[in-house]
């Protein structure tokens, strides 16, 4: 009985590279996109992401606490969630909107599943679409002192022309962290360079999500169009640090492409066809519930034959 295997959480594959040491790089390639954010909308959305980090932390602590676990706030997977929530948001989005759903995404998507490892969906994604269910109003308000017309995404979808630049670069209106489509690739490429993702998942996502959009979009192989449908939304940001986390993605190869392509085809449904100007958070989460299924169809087979 002294020799009993104890077996964790998954995953069960280990690296090198700590938890704490992930999410602090992972924190990092955030940074550009959230201080372009901060720049481009002002010390209201540093604001938004203060107390979405700070209402995230203090859920995970005092949930451990209470409920005699181990404190894990250390590793900075909550610090994550709460800076992804944070730059999802609308800047003129009351204050309280953030910390209710970082206590969400904290409390009942992951603590409730038990805590790092175990939760099902992004906690980050889980969190947005609860607030867009719950207060719609707030989480599609994009009016603000900087900007008073319609965001790219919604400009696109009643046909006006929209400047391909300005959502590269990122001054446009939208989502605190969302507009600089540049900020946003200067933190997957350090990801990249630092091998915490790898392209698999954002590659074939991307690659289905251009090629339906080639086929059912009307404009054909159009550079332009193409080009304002990629950088406007939350497409970017969903598709490098969301759709890529450890947790809620497949960890066998042919899986990560299966997983990618299917979040490309239900993103390009969402915009396409859908009603709402974005869909590409719901594509995640679909895709996320998906993963197991995924992961048993894509297994390897073994090689060799049973005498």
């Amino acid at each position: 009985m002294e020799k009993r295997m104890n077996v964790s959480a998954s995953p069960h594959v280990r690296g090198a590279m700590s938890t704490s040491g992930i999410m602090r790089l992972v924190i990092l390639a955030l940074l550009p996109a959230a201080v372009f954010g901060i720049f481009n909308f002002g010390m209201r959305a540093f604001y938004h992401m203060l107390v979405t980090v700070v209402a995230c932390v203090l859920t995970e602590f005092t949930y451990e606490a209470f409920a005699d676990r181990p404190v894990t706030v250390g590793d900075f997977s909550a610090v994550v969630t709460g800076l992804l929530l944070a730059m999802s948001l609308p800047v003129n989005a009351p204050l309280w909107l953030g910390a209710a759903g970082g206590i969400f995404a904290i409390l009942v998507v992951k603590m409730f599943f038990g805590g790092i490892g175990q939760n099902i969906v992004n906690p980050a994604l889980a969190g947005r679409c609860f607030l867009l269910i719950s207060f719609a109003g707030h989480m599609t308000n994009f009016v603000c002192d900087a900007y008073t017309g319609p965001t790219p995404l919604e400009a696109l979808k009643q046909g006006e022309a929209v400047d391909p630049l300005s959502l590269i670069l990122g001054n446009t209106g939208g989502c605190i962290g969302e507009t600089s489509a540049l900020a946003i690739l200067a933190g997957a490429v350090l990801l990249l360079a630092v091998g915490i993702i790898n392209l698999r998942i954002p590659a074939s996502s991307f690659a289905v999500f251009t090629l339906l959009l080639v086929l059912f979009g009307n404009q054909g192989f159009d550079e332009i169009f193409l080009v304002r449908e990629l950088c406007s939304g939350g497409l970017m940001l969903s598709f490098w640090f969301m759709a890529t986390d450890y947790t809620t993605s497949p960890i066998t190869k042919r899986g990560q492409v299966l997983y990618g392509a299917l979040i490309g085809a239900l993103a390009a449904l969402f915009r396409l066809y859908g009603s709402a100007s974005e869909g590409v958070s719901y594509a995640v989460l679909l895709a996320n519930l998906l993963t197991p299924v995924i992961e048993k169809i894509t297994v390897p087979k073994a090689f060799g034959r049973r005498r």
